[in-house]
């Protein structure tokens, strides 16, 4: 079995971070989502991967190189117009020849992996296995439409009126039978070959599609609300581990995990967080649920609920939450009062927060 990770995306939804990174490389606890995904498969015993990039390919790449430090080889493959989910595989045909495929969006965390679905994949042998689960909203998802013996019905993008509450997830496993329905499927209205209306073409001409229901922890990161639950969700797994400097002027509290180089020194760490490699953290208050990226300084500061990425800067400023700081961003200031506060900064950015 080969994967199919589908990373051309620009981002819109996490601008302004997405200016300048691609949004698939967008940490969380600490590690770019992209990766989680590519150990996933990793993990599932797949090997030969193929990632499809857009415009932001070059920054993939020199991320991923080639794949070996997750234990992958990996094929790289250019969409040049971002013309569908169902595009992706007619472009990657060559690659992906007759053999079964994992198709894995690649701005999705699925926590767990995917090692079962591909299990009952190989199992059962249908022709189609889509991982669902259930939601809140189904208006707001891809939605299927499943019989009492796991068979799916039919599939509705966005329903107004929704046949039951399993969205898909992201995650898809094809036998050969894909090629031929997204050849035979036209553009949406919006101009793109849908990876549904390929299911659902198998679907109408009797195929044997089916789906697997999961009901632990997934999530679309394409907002920055997103991003910091995310974030939350993989931190209460962290385990504790100290491999920096931790003066005996400071405490660290459940779970912190301190990378080599990093040192803290008279601060109050409540965990879940990861410190990330040569921080520095002095005289300040980090957590619960933060990731701090490698390199970063955090002086004088409150910080909890949030994703400080790789350079940034936080000096004297108190009840930061729910923020994200950008690749060398800054952020600075002498503030009056307790209210806690909200930053969205992109890279290189500054923000001083005055009385």
């Amino acid at each position: 079995m080969k994967a199919l990770v589908l990373a051309g995306g620009t981002g819109t939804r996490l601008r302004p971070f997405t200016h300048t990174l691609a949004k698939q490389l967008m940490p969380v606890a600490n590690k770019p989502v992209l990766f989680h995904c590519l150990e996933s498969i990793a993990d599932a015993g797949i090997t030969s991967t193929g990632i499809i990039v857009g415009g932001r390919g070059d920054d993939l790449r020199r991320a991923v190189g080639d794949g070996s430090r997750f234990g992958l080889e990996v094929t790289w493959i250019e969409q040049r117009e971002p013309l569908g989910l169902a595009h992706c595989v007619m472009i990657a045909a060559d690659f992906l020849g007759d053999d079964d495929f994992v198709m894995y969006l690649g701005d999705n965390i699925v926590s767990g992996g995917i090692g079962q679905p591909v299990k009952e994949f190989a199992a059962g042998r249908p022709d189609v296995l889509l991982m669902v689960g259930p939601v809140d909203d189904p208006t707001a998802f891809g939605i299927a439409e499943v019989g009492a013996d796991g068979r799916v019905l039919g599939l509705a993008e966005k329903p107004a009126v929704p046949s039951g509450d399993l969205a898909l997830i992201g995650v898809y496993v094809f036998s050969a039978a894909i090629h031929r329905a997204v050849r035979s499927i036209v553009p949406s209205p919006r101009g793109e070959l849908e990876i549904t209306d390929a299911v659902g073409w198998l679907v109408e001409h009797g195929a044997d599609v089916r789906a697997h229901v999961f009901s632990g922890y997934w999530k679309d990161t394409g907002q920055v609300d997103d991003l910091l639950d995310c974030n939350r969700e993989l931190l209460r797994t962290l385990e504790p581990v100290n491999l920096g400097t931790v003066d005996v002027g400071s405490e660290l509290v459940g779970a912190v995990s301190v990378a080599a180089g990093a040192r803290v020194t008279g601060s109050r760490v409540t965990g879940p967080v990861v410190i990330g490699r040569d921080t520095v953290v002095t005289d300040s208050r980090i957590g619960p649920y933060c990731s701090i990226g490698d390199g970063c300084v955090v002086s004088g500061a409150e910080i909890a609920d949030s994703i400080v990425l790789d350079g940034a800067s936080v000096r004297d400023v108190r009840a930061i939450e729910r923020s994200v700081a950008g690749r060398h961003s800054r952020i600075g200031g002498v503030p009056a009062g307790d209210s806690a506060r909200r930053l969205l900064l992109g890279d290189g950015s500054e923000a001083l927060i005055e009385p």
